[in-house]
């Protein structure tokens, strides 16, 4: 019966150092999946921010300047 279970149960433990490097490699991996989900909002709110400036500059040019007239010479 011992035959069945050589396929399932490793013959050896694995190496601490085998271990602890997919350890690393998966500590890794989620570290860079938060970073690039972090950076995506970031890209999401900048280019929020733009637009509304945009809209703001595209207003501030259709209205009456004032400063203008006490420049005047």
């Amino acid at each position: 019966m011992s035959k069945d279970f050589t396929y399932i149960i490793p013959s050896a433990p694995p190496e601490a150092e085998e271990v602890f490097a997919a350890a690393q490699v998966t500590r890794e991996y989620y570290d860079e999946v938060k970073f690039r989900c972090e950076h995506k909002q970031h890209c999401e709110w900048y280019r929020a921010v733009a637009l509304c400036h945009r809209k703001d500059l595209e207003k501030m040019r259709g209205e009456l300047n004032i400063f203008a007239w006490f420049r005047r010479q």
